[in-house]
């Protein structure tokens, strides 16, 4: 058995195909290429492959990580190369590498992730993107409404030790925000809580339909 690491991109209107049917789609393109999966063991054996983080729907990404275990033992570039071909628009692969001798999983080891949200503002800002950004960050608290998974009411959570970095840059009326954000099991944070965070800061008019969300880097300890 053999394990690798594929990473890719999820641009265009693939960006709303969920989840769960992009590991149809990966699950598909590996039996058409001839790439023969191991399997689980049980009542109902399911392919070793699954991504590094999941990515919310209508977000792009180029920075996608998918491991999967085979059966036989595959050259990397001859295993990118077969899986190319069956690869949709929207996706491309940037690389396939051999972990071997590699325990953890990258979703258990995953820690921080990077994304670029574009954000029109509806009117060009009297401070510099700089002054924007010093500000957001100089709060002691950043308090937004999040669903509670138990009880399902809304609370006030305060995100702002989840927010590793974030620059801005203006371009006219619009807001290119850049945010490094703690992403893993052990401590994760939504985008979509800093864009609301970001909203009611800048008292930001624009629906949540006109930003644009990309995932542009994953971050692993280890």
């Amino acid at each position: 058995m053999s394990q690798y690491v594929i990473k890719f991109s999820k641009e265009g209107s693939i960006c709303y195909t969920s989840h769960l049917d992009m590991l149809r789609l990966f699950k598909r393109a590996l039996k058409k290429a001839g790439i023969k999966l191991s399997y689980s063991q049980g009542f109902n054996p399911h392919p070793k492959m699954g991504f590094a983080q999941p990515l919310s729907l209508g977000y792009s990404s180029i920075a996608e990580y998918l491991e999967l275990e085979t059966e036989e033992d595959y050259d990397e570039k001859q295993l990118k190369q077969a899986l190319d071909l069956q690869m949709p628009e929207g996706v491309k692969l940037f690389s396939c590498e051999k972990t071997a001798g590699q325990q953890k999983s990258l979703a258990a080891r995953a820690e921080s992730a990077e994304y670029i949200i574009g954000i029109p503002m509806g009117k060009e800002p009297e401070e510099s993107g700089q002054a924007l950004c010093e500000a957001f960050l100089a709060q002691k608290e950043i308090l937004v409404p999040k669903k509670q998974k138990k009880s399902k009411q809304m609370k006030e959570v305060d995100i702002r030790d989840k927010i590793r970095s974030m620059n801005f840059v203006l371009a006219g009326e619009n807001l290119l925000v850049t945010a490094l954000l703690d992403c893993g099991s052990h401590s994760n944070l939504s985008p979509e809580l800093v864009i609301q965070a970001l909203a009611r800061f800048l008292e930001i008019p624009t629906d949540r339909w006109e930003m644009d969300v990309m995932r542009t880097k994953l971050f692993f300890n280890n």
